[in-house]
């Protein structure tokens, strides 16, 4: 019987399947799980886990969820290394959603009538009138922005804002705080954390204070607050947040799966109740179960 050997070819185009098989390997284990990136807002960080539990305990499909930074999750969008943000708040975004454009996908908002701005407590006010009626006899209240300028010392010349890279605090250095003069007033950056840590102490101790604030959040739940005017329109009247997914993810998920993601839409009153339950404490994921629980016609309306 004649002895068969493999010729050189023939080993080398074995050697070529094998490591497209191994190059492979990678990428199919990667599309049995959803990468989501959220930014640590407490909006935010509610709508990840709501995401996670849908999939987990529904469809059965793994997330992993990362805590990221403004930019660096455009970033993770636009290179594939995330799939998902479920927080692109428009229009305060806008100049990180144009600089990635084309580089990731828009399903929509999945939350509208959101709002952005100046909020100061109403506390402050109801002080300031009292305090102008004994010393000048005029009642002023602080209704809009354009007013800060003149008590930048009753207000210890800061607003306290959030993280550096946000696009509410571009807005603020780039166009507001230069078209309503507040330049003799410090942007203090920080966190939501920080800034409702500011915002608790003030009330609690009746300092006036003016922060960057956004509803829907559990801080108007809690305290009685209030919008500056913005007539300038500098913050763009009503907001909306959107869920962004890289380039080509549709093509990689179960439909299912996608599905979600495209149909998920809640409103400022549905998302409310969970805030709040996170705020009280516990772990976002169990809550974002319980919250599942509650409004099971609306998670079964995503998924259809």
């Amino acid at each position: 019987m004649a002895r068969r050997y493999s010729s050189p070819h023939h080993i080398s185009c074995l050697i070529l399947a094998l490591l497209f098989c191994l190059a492979a390997a990678p990428a199919q284990a990667q599309s049995q799980s959803l990468k989501i990136a959220y930014e640590d807002w407490s909006s935010e960080i509610a709508a990840a886990y709501v995401i996670k539990a849908v999939l987990k305990e529904r469809l059965k499909y793994q997330v992993t969820l990362t805590r990221m930074g403004l930019t660096e999750t455009y970033e993770a969008l636009a290179d594939g290394s995330q799939d998902a943000m479920i927080g692109a708040w428009l229009p305060s975004q806008k100049p990180y959603y144009e600089r990635f454009q084309g580089q990731f996908e828009d399903l929509g908002p999945n939350l509208e009538n959101a709002r952005l701005g100046l909020v100061v407590p109403n506390i402050a006010t109801k002080r300031q009138l009292a305090e102008n009626a004994m010393s000048t006899g005029h009642n002023i209240t602080i209704d809009s922005i354009g007013q800060l300028k003149d008590h930048v010392d009753a207000f210890e010349g800061r607003i306290i804002g959030i993280e550096t890279d946000s696009g509410m605090m571009r807005t603020m250095r780039d166009r507001l705080i230069p078209a309503y003069g507040l330049e003799a007033f410090e942007l203090i950056p920080g966190t939501e954390v920080s800034m409702l840590a500011e915002l608790a102490n003030a009330i609690k101790h009746n300092r006036w204070i003016v922060v960057l604030g956004w509803e829907p959040s559990w801080k108007f739940t809690r305290w009685s607050l209030k919008f500056l005017d913005d007539p300038k329109g500098i913050w763009g009247g009503p907001a909306s947040i959107h869920t962004i997914t890289r380039n080509g993810l549709k093509a990689d998920l179960p439909p299912a799966v996608f599905k979600l993601l495209d149909q998920f839409y809640w409103t400022p009153d549905q998302l409310g109740s969970l805030l709040l339950w996170n705020e009280m404490g516990g772990d976002p994921y169990s809550n974002a179960r319980r919250w599942m629980r509650a409004h099971k016609d609306l998670v079964d309306a995503w998924l259809k």
